[in-house]
């Protein structure tokens, strides 16, 4: 449990009883202990308010990212007294999408499920638009809002204005899974699904909790033996013979398999490599499981998609038996569904039904990865003649990454250039991401990726050996996910250090980090990639139409001195070289707080430093090539 804090002021009967109730499962370290010793009777009657608070703890949710309104006032007096108890962490933030992601990153990196806690209205509005990031990486985080009254005695403020009822709960349910506790005696229920929800073992996402104002303050009388605990499920795998059989004769046979790791297979990594190995199959990684065969392994093949590399795409094109393992099949993994011309036949392993029959010619196996890998790893045995043939697709593939590698080597070394926005030489922009994950490595720094040019050539470049190295948030690519993530280590015990690669025109989406991360003591760094423009947009204008549209701007912006005008904030300016951005990320590391290094790099398209496209994409004028491949593929 957390360390107690003294009360803040004389409370009130009231007060007093919830305190009692919080030393009482903070002496009992929880819920279940304290029903064991006799702290707290089976039935227990108290707010709402306090029934969700010891429900979520039941589940392990102790972290709370908060803006409190005056839609939340009565569940912020009880988290109050429960953070003064030790019991919670209040991490309060200053923007809705801010603090969304903070959680996403909370329960992405350390695996503790947060919750996310806004007033009614725009708060809400905003936190709900920021949980697009959770919603697709597949990451489970509640999220509670208040909302307007049950007696319908006129308009809330800041509801939505419409003579309707539980608008805000309905469109909470188009993002993910919803429940408005209009009753509060449905407390159980909402809790079962909510845990059924981000504890999903496949497909987890965010579950939105709809708090109206006047039922949180009432008292009811709950079960506290029937408020459920975070879900546990056995690992499943067919248990048709047939079905792992099947699946057998199809690799056995095959002589150009690839595997592409999508970003389900981050808790499985073992297995992943274990199938591989077993049928010397190349594997093409997404953006989202960069680490899941280490950086240098033969057959990783890096990433693959409309944005991948020489060696992912070779392989992709080539294949002629494609194994999908936890991927949902987005557009730029998969080149718009043309990314394996050549491939007569998926086997796809996923736990997601949609996901895992995405394809057409699939040969389904739904479950647990690991568990499934396990079943079918003792039943491959290929044929000599397509033990041979792999070996042969193999070495192939490992000559293109050795091509790859050498180019991604030029262009990562690439001396500085003349840059007419700077008007002077500075470094291009995968030399200094490079840079940056280089030390990031070297320092053990966990690395948050913002949408964007940074996160394209920041997956390209990166050299990851272990999954959680990096995080990309490519599911809804958000701009702001990545400077907002530092603040998910706020409240940890033994935090991670954490570099946020950014470019400027994320930077400036969700910049309240600069006082956030200070008030919560957060000690990380915003390595702030400045081309004044947004590049990845430019460039893809530039492909398709062979000229740039309103996708940069004329303003300069010194982010140095506005950083540093946050007291606490170490600010840098990185320089025009390897040699002082190194100096100056060192400096900023060694800063006992949020530091921030200004990286300017070359912004003029230039084939011969850029990192390069490598897939097809169904976007602009590329549409009518894409759809007619489309319609050739046989998966």
């Amino acid at each position: 449990m957390l360390q107690s804090n003294p009360k803040s002021k004389k409370d009130s009967p009231e007060s007093a009883a919830i305190r009692e109730r919080a030393r009482a499962l903070n002496g009992a370290g929880g819920l279940p202990g304290a029903l064991k010793n006799g702290a707290l009777p089976d039935l227990l009657e108290v707010s709402l308010s306090e029934g969700l608070i010891i429900g979520l703890l039941n589940q392990g949710v102790s972290t709370y990212f908060a803006i409190f309104g005056h839609g939340s006032t009565d569940l912020g007096e009880v988290l109050r007294i429960y953070t003064e108890e030790g019991l919670v962490s209040v991490i309060n933030c200053r923007n809705e999408v801010e603090m969304a992601h903070a959680a996403t990153a909370h329960a992405w990196q350390y695996g503790e499920t947060p919750a996310v806690v806004t007033s009614i209205g725009p708060g809400g509005l905003q936190a709900m638009a920021g949980s697009l990031a959770a919603a697709s990486n597949g990451i489970g985080v509640y999220h509670i809002y208040g909302d307007e009254t049950t007696w319908g005695e006129g308009y809330n403020m800041q509801q939505i204005p419409k003579e309707e009822q539980g608008l805000f709960g309905r469109m909470a349910a188009l993002m993910g899974r919803s429940y408005t506790l209009h009753t509060p005696e449905a407390l159980r229920d909402c809790l079962r699904r909510g845990t059924q929800c981000v504890h999903h073992p496949y497909r987890a996402g965010p579950f939105y909790i709809m708090l109206p104002i006047n039922t949180q303050p009432r008292r009811a009388t709950f079960n506290l033996r029937t408020l459920p605990g975070r879900l546990s499920v056995p690992r499943v795998a067919p248990a048709d013979p047939g079905a792992i059989s099947g699946a057998a004769d199809l690799l056995n046979k095959a002589t150009r398999v690839v595997i592409k790791a999508g970003g389900g297979t981050r808790q499985h990594a073992a297995a992943v490599q274990a199938l591989a190995e077993q049928l010397s199959a190349p594997v093409v990684l997404s953006p989202g499981s960069t680490g899941v065969l280490p950086d240098a392994h033969k057959l990783n093949m890096h990433v693959g998609g409309s944005k991948g590399s020489i060696s992912g795409n070779f392989a992709m094109e080539g294949a002629e038996v494609a194994v999908f393992i936890g991927s949902r099949g987005v557009c730029q993994a998969d080149c718009s569904g043309i990314g394996y011309p050549n491939a007569q036949a998926v086997l796809n392993i996923n736990g997601d039904l949609a996901d895992v029959t995405h394809y057409a010619n699939t040969h389904a196996l739904p479950g647990d990865i690991t568990a499934v890998i396990e079943a079918l790893l003792p039943a491959l045995a290929p044929t000599e003649q397509a033990a041979k043939a792999r070996a042969d697709w193999a070495d192939a593939c490992t000559a293109k990454k050795a091509e790859w590698s050498a180019f991604k080597a030029a262009r990562t070394g690439a001396a500085p250039l003349f840059d007419p926005v700077w008007q002077r030489e500075v470094l291009c922009q995968p030399a200094a991401i490079h840079a940056v994950q280089a030390f990031a490595k070297r320092i053990g720094a966990a690395k948050f990726f913002d949408a964007g040019d940074v996160q394209a050539n920041g997956f390209q470049v990166v050299e990851d050996d272990a999954v959680g190295q990096t995080f990309t948030e490519t599911g809804a690519s958000y701009m702001g996910f990545a400077t907002s993530a530092l603040l998910g280590s706020a409240g940890v015990k033994r935090p991670q250090y954490g570099i946020a690669f950014t470019g400027d025109g994320s930077f400036m989406m969700n910049p309240q980090v600069l006082i956030d991360a200070v008030e919560h003591g957060v000690k990380g760094m915003i390595a702030l990639f400045d081309n004044r423009r947004m590049a990845a947009i430019t460039g893809l204008q530039h492909a398709q139409y062979g000229i740039e549209f309103r996708t940069n701007d004329s303003v300069a912006v010194d982010y140095v001195q506005m950083a540093g005008s946050v007291q606490g904030v170490k600010a840098l300016w990185g320089g025009t070289t390897r040699e002082t951005l190194e100096a100056a990320l060192a400096e900023a590391h060694a800063h006992e707080g949020l530091s921030l290094v200004h990286i300017p790099v070359y912004a003029e398209q230039n084939a011969d430093v850029e990192m390069g496209a490598y897939g097809s994409w169904n976007v602009g004028n590329w549409v009518d090539d894409v759809q007619a491949r489309y319609l050739q593929q046989k998966i």
